[in-house]
Order: C-alpha cells, then sequence, then structure tokens
C-alpha cells in the first residue's frame, strides 16, 4: 500500500475513531491512569509503605481521602502506586504474548507445511487450558514475583496471537500485491515483513488492546492469590486479598482497588471496540 493511500487511510481511521464517544472515553481513562501510575511519587500523598499504627483502618477523613489499611498505610497512595504495578503487567505481558505469538503466526500461515502442523498442535495443547489455569500454574512454577507473573500471563497469552496472526496471513497472502511480490523475485522475510505483516497488524492491534485489560484482571488476580507483586509493595489485586479479612470493618479497604480495576478493564474494553469499530475495512 502506497504512502498516498496511506494517510487518507489514516485520516478516515482517525475521524472514526473521534466520532465513538465510547473509545474516546475509554482512550482518556487509559491515559489518565498511565499518567497517574507514571507521576506517581509526585500525586500520591504519603509514602505507601509508611506505617501510622494511630490510624489503623481509619475510615475515609481529610488527612487519608480513602481511608487507611490494617497497618495504617494510606490507601490512596497504595491505589495510586498500585496502578504502576497493573499497568506494567497489562502492557508488558501483551507485549512478551505479541513477541512470541505473532512471528509463530506469520510462520505457520506464510509457510504452511509441517511448519504449520507443528505450531498449531503446539498452540492447541496451549489453548486446551482455561487461560487464567494456565497463567496460575506458570506462575506457581516460575515462583511468585510481579516479573514472574508477567512472563506467566504472556505466554498463556500468546496461543490468541498465533491463531490471530495465522488466519491473517493466510487471508493475506491470496491478494494479488502478495503475489506480484513474489512473482518479481522479492524474498520471503521481505513479502512477510514489508506486504503481509503491515495488512495485517490492525486486528492484532484490536487484539492486543482487548488483552491488556484481560491481563490487568489476570495480574490482580495473580497478585490476590499470592503468586504476583509481593507485599508490603502495592499491587490492587494484593490489597483486595488483605481487605477481604475486613469486609465488616473496613470496607473501604476493598472498594476503592475494586473500583480502580474496574475503571482501567473499562477503559482498555472501550477502546478497544472503538478501535475494532474504526478500523473495520468495510466501512472505508
Amino acid at each position: 500500500m502506497s504512502a498516498g493511500v496511506r494517510r487518507p487511510l489514516r485520516s478516515r481511521v482517525w475521524r472514526k475513531l473521534l466520532r465513538r464517544k465510547g473509545a474516546m472515553f475509554g482512550a482518556v481513562l487509559a491515559l489518565l491512569f498511565l499518567a497517574v501510575a507514571i507521576l506517581a511519587p509526585y500525586l500520591a500523598p504519603y509514602d505507601p509503605l509508611r506505617t501510622d499504627w494511630s490510624a489503623v483502618r481509619s475510615p475515609p477523613s481529610p488527612q487519608h481521602w480513602l481511608g487507611t489499611d490494617e497497618l495504617g498505610r494510606d490507601v490512596l497512595s497504595r491505589v495510586i502506586w498500585g496502578a504502576r504495578a497493573s499497568l506494567l503487567a497489562g502492557v508488558v505481558s501483551v507485549a512478551i504474548a505479541m513477541a512470541l505469538g505473532v512471528p509463530l503466526g506469520l510462520l505457520s500461515g506464510y509457510y504452511r507445511g509441517w511448519i504449520d502442523e507443528v505450531i498449531m498442535r503446539f498452540t492447541d495443547a496451549l489453548l486446551a487450558f482455561p487461560f487464567l489455569i494456565l497463567a496460575i500454574a506458570l506462575a506457581a512454577m516460575l515462583g511468585p514475583s510481579l516479573t514472574n507473573a508477567m512472563i506467566a500471563i504472556g505466554v498463556s497469552t500468546a496461543p490468541a496471537f498465533i491463531r490471530l496472526a495465522r488466519g491473517q496471513v493466510l487471508s493475506v497472502m491470496v491478494e494479488e500485491f502478495v503475489q506480484a511480490a513474489r512473482a518479481l523475485g522479492a524474498s520471503d522475510a521481505r513479502i512477510m515483513l514489508k506486504h503481509v505483516l503491515p495488512n495485517a497488524f490492525s486486528p492484532l492491534l484490536i487484539q492486543g488492546t482487548l488483552a491488556v485489560a484481560a491481563a490487568i484482571i489476570a495480574e490482580s488476580s495473580l497478585s490476590f492469590l499470592g503468586l504476583g507483586q509481593q507485599p508490603p509493595a502495592p499491587s490492587w489485586g494484593s490489597m483486595l486479598n488483605v481487605a477481604k479479612n475486613f469486609l465488616a470493618e473496613a470496607p473501604w479497604m476493598a472498594v476503592w482497588p475494586g473500583i480502580a480495576i474496574f475503571i482501567t478493564v473499562l477503559a482498555f474494553n472501550l477502546l478497544g471496540d472503538g478501535l475494532r469499530d474504526a478500523l473495520d475495512p468495510r466501512d472505508w
């Protein structure tokens, strides 16, 4: 696709995306949480690890807007710092999944034959396990830490990208510009990287955006089970794990990290849905 054709196409996509209020709302929320995560040292009113035994499980007040936890730590500060763990896990896990899944799907769809058989049977074996169960098993095998949780989530998410990339490559391979490039003697690497992958990237981008939301939930689940971010480092999942023991006495300990997870996941889902509509070639 020439640069002249690509520019009007890009502008049409932007116009369609801007007309979707849900997608714009999701994008604003996602950018807001990203800014909170980056600026956490400047936005958090207290050190998230500092304990105050005179303010244990204090309700929301002018001193502690969202209350304190079982050790007197400021909940607002811990929610702000917890955004770093959740967003880092979401983005890095999806990056790992795409780094593993897209090349394998590209090779599988392009070469077919025994390469396709080996890759797809391996993918089917991974898909036989529920996503979260596989992530829990891998995280438990690797050991409890945020890094290992991201690796486990990334590997568990990769099969979806393998299948999607393979399907997109198969559909692009029958196009005339690919056949023309092959007839002109272009190498396999050039055809895959210059012609096939760019034209198969839109669905992968949409899947990646939606996968970030799933990865945030998975990281929170692993941290809730003690397999993700380790205490005392703040994480929304680990905060919920502690808060479940104090629901009657201090419900605010569970409410705010739960709301943070809900809003962040909603933001990426809205953005992903908007991208899916904006990049739909049937409307171009």
